[in-house]
């Protein structure tokens, strides 16, 4: 018989094995010498073990009701994929306790969203120089990888080793997208040359040569392979994009998915991927419009107090165009985010019952990544101890940076925010080493940029100013709402989008290009922020309501934040449960 932690832990080594980089990052060592596989054979055997797990997870008769019409729903949605065995399905837990109906729900959710996204054969068309791309990521992730021993080093330079083959396959995949019509956009794929240029005229500064190396004869070693074997295979991959790809692919005026054969279909699934909802693209365009007007009286109230004016469009122009309000340098950005997570974390304990063993580290983003890694985001800490948790901040250009919302976005990335959510969950001993690890997208960022708020209620802006910028970052979210939706289901050209994104936030140009081309390769995703923060507030609303003078934040906290990264619709069941 089955249980839920062993289809957890099923469906967590189908995770691994999809990234085996992840797996290493996160602290599990049995596949330290293995990289992603892109081929679409290997995609075809991990979704077959995919839509085995989910089917077996959804037949658990504990799985609510509404969980399992909605994998009902999404198997209909897809192509036809194999069934699970009679067996599996035939399976009964009806008195499983509350954890395995929470384990069985986050199983067949995420085995879902795998499914969808394996489907969406990303790696044809979402060509870029961000760690959002295959290859780019892969250089960005390799650089983190905690070599703790010489035979962990050993493995990495095997993985090493096998960069030529993975950067040939990105290549064939990118072939494959061509004459299927899945083709990537013109700008992005010259952006991973510009990307692939920058990295490969700096050998010095390579990221490749971050991880420890334990002896002058692995260190020799590890030379050797980036010299003849890496950055010959970059060069190669590099010609590709350059002579074969960008010449096929689309103009700016048609970058998102609704341009591709099946791209509106695709991105629907991948919606409901990334927010855990079946909210449409409509409703969230729809909701993003609608929140940006009640943003502006925001705006007037702390633009009055922190610049003296209260118009909305003169106070966006205001924090985007004036120069003192960007920072003198790299150094002093990343000091003003250690100092905010600090403040944080002295009055966190007013505010949670349980806290991270671990305090957030920060530092600078490397100096090779491309322009279109996002300004700021967070690693996880490994399991086993040896790579902290950690707020990574774009340094360079940091003059054309805003200082505004310097702290709102080391709550949001650092305390309470990711690091606060992903550190505790990684102490949940007592759960499926899934669930521990898992970060789903609608609940993760959902909840960093409720904590944006939260910092509010704690006390821990410094000022107006910093107050107006979390502010800024609510139009920022709602604006991605809308912006989304509009590249992949509306047709939006990019400029549509940029133009939008400078009229209804205080992004700089520079960072707007940037967010724009993120949405681009990465559809869906941004939809996850506003639409988990929406939910779990009306979750903490109703508990309140219910609760009355019973209602304690410190209790309400620990309740999101004691079972992991659940999925939105799990969250609410969980909570009423719980509370």
């Amino acid at each position: 018989m089955t249980t839920a932690s062993q289809l957890a832990d099923e469906l967590l080594d189908i995770i691994f094995d999809r990234d085996p980089v992840r797996a290493t990052l996160a602290g599990n060592r049995d596949r330290d010498e293995s990289l992603p596989a892109l081929d679409p054979d290997g995609e075809s055997a991990l979704r077959s073990r995919l839509v085995a797990v989910r089917d077996r997870a959804a037949a658990q008769p504990p799985t609510p009701a509404h969980l399992r019409d909605h994998a009902t729903a999404q198997r209909r949605a897809e192509p036809p994929a194999p069934s699970a065995s009679t067996a599996a399905r035939g399976h009964s837990t009806a008195n499983t306790p509350f954890t395995d109906r929470l384990t069985i729900s986050v199983v067949t959710q995420q085995a879902d969203a795998l499914i969808a996204q394996i489907d969406a054969k990303a790696p044809e068309y979402a060509i870029n120089g961000s760690l959002f791309a295959p290859v780019a990521g892969l250089l960005f992730h390799l650089s983190q990888v905690p070599n703790a021993d010489a035979v962990q080093a050993r493995a990495f330079l095997r993985r090493l080793d096998g960069i030529p083959a993975f950067t040939d396959s990105a290549a064939h995949r990118h072939l494959i997208g061509l004459e299927s019509g899945r083709l990537p956009v013109r700008r992005l794929v010259i952006e991973a040359v510009e990307h692939l240029d920058r990295h490969l005229a700096a050998p010095a500064s390579d990221p490749l040569l971050a991880p420890e190396m334990h002896g002058a004869d692995l260190e020799a070693e590890r030379v050797r392979l980036l010299e003849t074997g890496v950055r010959p295979a970059l060069r190669r991959y590099r010609d590709v994009l350059a002579t074969e790809i960008a010449p096929h692919a689309r103009p700016d005026d048609e970058p998102g998915l609704c341009w591709l054969p099946g791209g509106r279909e695709i991105y629907r699934r991948l919606v409901r991927v990334h927010t855990t909802t079946d909210r449409t693209p409509l409703e969230l365009h729809e909701t993003g419009v609608a929140m940006l007007a009640e943003l502006k009286g925001e705006y007037a109230e702390f633009g009055r107090r922190a610049l003296g004016v209260s118009d909305p469009a003169e106070i966006v122009r205001l924090l985007r165009r004036d120069p003192p309000r960007r920072w003198r340098d790299g150094p002093e950005l990343l000091q003003a985010a250690r100092e905010a997570i600090a403040r944080a974390e002295s009055v966190a304990p007013e505010w949670f019952g349980r806290l991270p063993a671990k305090r957030c580290e920060v530092q600078a983003v490397h100096e090779s990544s491309g322009s279109s890694t996002p300004p700021a985001f967070y690693v996880p800490p490994s399991l086993d101890g040896s790579r902290p948790g950690t707020y990574f901040a774009a340094t360079d250009r940091a003059e054309q940076r805003s200082r505004h919302t310097a702290e709102v976005i080391a709550f949001h990335e650092g305390v309470p925010g990711h690091h606060m959510q992903l550190s505790l969950a990684q102490e949940l001993g007592d759960l499926p080493m899934l669930r521990r690890l898992l970060e789903t997208p609608a609940c993760v960022e959902g909840w960093a940029l409720y904590t944006e708020r939260l910092a509010g209620e704690m006390g821990l802006y410094s000022d107006d100013l910093q107050r107006l910028g979390m502010v800024s970052e609510d139009a920022l979210r709602a604006a991605r709402l809308v912006v989304d939706t509009g590249l992949h289901e509306f047709g939006w050209s990019r400029r549509q989008a940029v133009e939008h994104m400078l009229e209804h936030t205080t992004l700089t140009p520079l960072e707007v290009e940037d967010e724009v081309d993120r949405y681009i390769v990465l559809p869906g995703q941004p939809l996850s922020y506003m639409t988990g923060r929406l939910e779990i507030e009306r979750i903490r609303d109703e508990a309140r309501r219910r609760l009355g003078g019973r209602f304690d934040i410190r209790a309400f906290h620990d309740a999101v934040l004691g079972h992991g990264a659940l999925p939105l619709s799990t969250l609410d069941w969980a909570m009423g449960e719980l509370l």
